[in-house]
């Protein structure tokens, strides 16, 4: 069995994942720091955009992947899948340029990334219902 549709999400967060880190790691050798922050609130950002996307990425790569696997049509997959990376590309974006502070990317990121994980919730409960409700 194979994922082809969340292979390609995956793909694109693991280099949104590297993109973000070299980020994280300019500051760390800027200010010498192994481990936190300074008080340097484009840092403090870099290291949130990192670690938000750690957070919420792998939870909904996950879902896709058991979603595609059980069956669920390709076509709600992609776009689910869709809102995930855009919405994560647009969180990371807006977390950087607003530089932590409240930005109209950061909010629509989060709010596009809860919806891609609600739906794919509601696919996976639609689909094991229907197999065996």
């Amino acid at each position: 069995m194979i994922v082809p549709v969340t292979g390609v999400f995956a793909a694109v967060t693991g280099i949104l994942l590297l993109v973000l880190s070299i980020q994280v790691v300019k500051f760390r050798l800027k200010y010498r720091k192994g481990m936190g922050v300074t008080d340097d609130r484009d840092f403090e950002a870099a290291v949130r955009a990192h670690a938000n996307l750690v957070e919420y990425a792998p939870l909904g790569l996950i879902m896709l992947a058991i979603a595609e696997l059980n069956g669920v049509a390709s076509g709600l997959i992609y776009w689910t899948g869709m809102a995930l990376v855009v919405g994560r590309i647009l969180h990371a974006w807006g977390m950087i340029n607003g530089r932590g502070g409240p930005h109209k990317a950061r909010m629509i990121g989060i709010v596009l990334t809860w919806l891609a994980i609600l739906a794919t919730a509601i696919f996976l409960l639609w689909n094991v219902w229907s197999l065996y409700g």
